[in-house]
């Protein structure tokens, strides 16, 4: 039970980072730093929103319109980072003692 944990923790811990990429794209799309016209910043920026655009679009929903601030990653990093403490600290230890 304590690998399953492991890729678990794995898994959010690559998706964090997927997360950070795709809002230091977004900036970078948004300030016309890299251009969307090329295929291979399409292609990676097509790739990354079909990994976060299905777990941030119901955030969005709950979150105010708060202009061109888009806080749903932030929520949900705090979420992810709620989630590895929770097994870090509950999780591990109860398997420990098996």
């Amino acid at each position: 039970m304590r690998a399953v944990l492991d890729l678990v923790m794995l898994v959010l811990e690559l998706y964090t980072w997927v997360i950070i990429g795709v809002a230091v794209l977004s900036w970078l799309v948004a300030f016309n730093v890299i251009n969307t016209h090329n295929d291979l910043v399409r292609s990676v920026w097509s790739g990354l929103n079909a990994l976060t655009e299905p777990v941030l679009r119901p955030i969005r929903r709950f979150l105010p319109n708060m202009g061109g601030l888009d806080l749903s990653p932030i929520v949900l990093l705090l979420g992810i980072f709620f989630i590895q403490r929770l097994i870090q600290y509950y999780l591990y230890p109860a398997f420990a003692r098996l």
